[in-house]
């Protein structure tokens, strides 16, 4: 399917929260970090919710069930059903179940919540290579995971053992930084084997296809803070997104992220999802203004003038990056633009 190259990000004259059915919410870095609600995000959600929007939290850590995810987020004030939240574990089982037979032993590398999504699949998650299984699938398994259990599935896979992984995200956002993920337990069976697995999360199609079976949205939002999954998976999928930079990306990642990369919204935090978004208009020859802001692409760095809301100035920003990167990255020095705008 072809598509314009996104060259800034959109205006919107209603509130994302009315124009928008339901918000696809991704949740480590968008709505908690370390266990805990990341600022503004719970009553945001509340006024997104009480204003019609459907919340669905989407995240591709597979460690916890929906059951305890959603506990989780009404002990922070969230009030959150499990068929609100739907998991890379919930989508790498239906992928699973896809492919083997009903009742089929799957080898775990993982937490809970694969056990569970596998057993909702009608299969039978199992510990051992040695336990037969007609596939093996890894996914987030927390810091405690020994080292023992990634030989496991290097045993099963050498053996021809089809490979299931949950996501492929090399890093997580936890409370005291930014630690390893999934997708670097990932690839110490890739090293030990040469093999590469069946990926069923973000922003892979298997879990776009996941959240629409269960959410039924119609116009959805994708809410995220990472290019790489949220930001693609919603590109992936053709939908719209929102970036919030309360997570992964900064400012200097966005202005030059390529094409399947750049979100239809960018904005500091969730309050984002509650008010119009500005627009971004041409300015001149490689000009763009939003705000109190011009962006400008110079020969090799960004230029930035005017002064106000910071969010303008890097809305413009991603304009002038963009139009210049075209179809490509952008390889223009932004820093020191980025800088004055303290993003």
């Amino acid at each position: 399917m072809s598509r314009s190259v996104r060259t800034r990000p959109e205006a919107s004259g209603q509130a994302l929260s009315e124009a928008y059915d339901t918000a696809l919410l991704d949740l480590d870095g968008v709505v908690y970090a370390g266990g805990s609600a990341i600022a503004h995000a719970v009553e945001s959600l509340a006024r997104a919710r009480e204003g019609g929007m459907r919340l669905a939290y989407v995240t591709n850590n597979a460690l916890r069930t929906p059951d305890a995810v959603a506990g989780h987020l009404t002990e922070l004030g969230i009030p959150t059903g499990a068929e609100d939240v739907i998991t890379s574990a919930q989508a790498v089982a239906r992928l699973i179940s896809e492919q083997v037979p009903q009742g089929a032993r799957v080898l775990v590398i993982g937490g809970e919540g694969l056990r569970v999504a596998l057993r909702e699949r009608g299969l039978v998650p199992v510990e051992s290579a040695d336990d037969d299984p007609a596939a093996v699938v890894q996914g987030f398994g927390g810091p405690d995971l020994p080292w023992g259990r990634f030989a496991e599935a290097s045993y099963a896979v050498a053996r021809g053992v089809p490979w299931f992984a949950s996501n492929t995200d090399l890093t997580i956002p936890s409370g005291r930084g930014i630690a390893p993920g999934n997708g670097a337990a990932v690839e110490v069976v890739r090293i030990a084997t040469g093999a590469e697995p069946q990926v069923a999360g973000k922003p892979l199609p298997p879990m776009h296809r996941e959240t629409i079976l269960r959410t039924g949205a119609q116009r959805p939002l994708v809410v995220g803070d990472r290019l790489d999954t949220d930001i693609e998976g919603a590109f992936n999928g053709d939908v719209d997104s929102l970036l919030v930079l309360t997570g992964v990306t900064d400012g200097a990642q966005l202005l030059a992220a390529p094409p399947r990369h750049r979100p239809t919204y960018v904005d500091a935090d969730l309050r984002g999802m509650l008010g119009r978004q500005p627009e971004v208009v041409a300015a001149g020859e490689a000009g763009f203004r939003c705000g109190g802001w011009t962006a400008t692409a110079g020969a090799d760095r960004l230029e930035l003038d005017g002064e106000g809301e910071a969010l303008d100035g890097l809305r413009a920003l991603c304009a002038a990056a963009w139009t210049a990167a075209g179809e490509g990255a952008c390889g223009l020095d932004g820093g020191k633009a980025v800088a004055r705008l303290g993003i």
